[in-house]
């Protein structure tokens, strides 16, 4: 009987193991996140907010009573790294991985967690990775082409009917929001009379100025992350072109805001709904934004910026998934993600089995840089106003 029982528990111990579970005590949850390398900043402050996520989730008990363990590796910007954490956290039996701020890790470790039905939990905006729709991947930030798409809503309100595009093409995200925006302006009565391509190695734009004048634009928008969003926009002033400048949620963050400085003056950008949340009225969105803003910038000491919003939200999205899956079975947790609807700091989340992105243009802000810092227009107030409202 003894020999039974031991047998018995032996089966129920290995079925756990491979349907994700870490055992009785802990929940084990990969994160794999650019912490060295160019993408470095950016994947520093998602860290930042899922350890403060993961925190608040244990000091508060963990899921029902169970406390989860998060094992973090970096990819140091490289999509090869990115593989290479993946088989590691395959073999530690995670429950779930929450993966890279830079799309292009992202685009490689993806096809492997559809291989192994493991949720992965996308910090990266690329179009691939949800279009078409893959079964275990789900992505936390707006897509670029939904960043694209609100931007060009921003633009038929305001009579912008031409305009001039720099993208990077080593860079998928950028990649993807070109593409979205080639796509659909012709939607919303915009025409790309200008594209411009640069690499992330750029230091001068002075010749994506010159082909820019004379084009007839009557805004430029630039597709870039990282060094070239900041390079690009402070030799923008000296360029003369006397058409505003536009750029993308990449750009929501002290990291680029800082180094920018003065040049940065006037310049719109784009932004998650929880990057301007003190402009919201009260209300459930405005509340889950101060749940991480708060202890955010009391120990830090600056609002929590774009990348943060994105890491903090990831956690609670897969911590509610497993909550309502009631365990730690991954495909109930697939299911889960794919009928949940959540509020977050990024805005109000619909997953469905035709859509793992879950945002919409409307859960985007487009701001103003005013004194070095962004403000929403007033075409944006009114409509995160509208959001917030219809958050609850």
């Amino acid at each position: 009987m003894r020999r039974l029982i031991s047998l018995f528990a032996a089966v129920a111990l290995t079925a756990t193991a491979c349907n994700g579970s870490s055992g009785d005590s802990t929940i084990k949850i990969g994160f794999i996140e650019s912490l060295t390398g160019n993408y470095a900043p950016l994947g520093g402050e998602a860290k930042k907010t899922v350890d403060l996520a993961v925190e608040q989730v244990n000091t508060a008990g963990g899921i029902a009573g169970r406390k989860l363990k998060l094992i973090t590796l970096d990819d140091r910007t490289a999509p090869d790294q990115g593989v290479l954490h993946f088989n590691k956290l395959r073999s530690e039996k995670v429950t779930a991985i929450l993966g890279s701020t830079f799309s292009n890790v992202g685009l490689a470790v993806e096809p492997l967690a559809e291989r192994e039905k493991i949720p992965y939990i996308s910090l990266a905006p690329a179009d691939e990775q949800v279009k078409p729709v893959r079964k275990y991947t789900f992505v936390v930030p707006a897509i670029s082409s939904t960043y694209a798409e609100a931007m060009l809503q921003y633009f038929q309100a305001h009579d912008i009917t031409r305009i001039a595009v720099a993208y990077d093409t080593k860079s998928a995200y950028s990649k993807a929001g070109f593409a979205g925006m080639q796509r659909l302006a012709p939607k919303y009565g915009v025409q790309l009379v200008r594209s411009e391509p640069y690499e992330t190695t750029a230091t001068d734009f002075s010749p994506v100025f010159t082909h820019v004048r004379g084009s007839g634009a009557q805004a430029m928008v630039a597709w870039a992350s990282g060094a070239p969003g900041v390079t690009l926009a402070k030799q923008f002033p000296t360029a003369g072109l006397g058409i505003p400048l536009y750029m993308t949620a990449s750009q929501a963050s002290k990291l680029w805001l800082a180094p920018v400085g003065k040049a940065g003056e006037g310049v719109y950008v784009q932004s998650a709904i929880g990057v301007v949340g003190a402009y919201l009225p009260d209300g459930r969105l405005k509340q889950a934004i101060q749940q991480m803003s708060q202890p955010f910038i009391q120990k830090y000491g600056y609002e929590p910026p774009q990348f943060a919003q994105d890491g903090y939200s990831g956690v609670k999205l897969l911590t509610a998934a497993i909550q309502k899956a009631g365990g730690t079975d991954r495909k109930k947790i697939r299911d889960a993600l794919e009928t949940l609807t959540l509020v977050t700091p990024c805005g109000k989340y619909t997953y469905s089995a035709t859509d793992h992105s879950g945002l919409r243009p409307t859960d985007i802000s487009m701001n103003r840089v005013k004194d070095g810092k962004l403000v929403p227009t007033d075409w944006s107030r009114t409509r995160i106003a509208e959001t917030a409202r219809a958050a609850g």
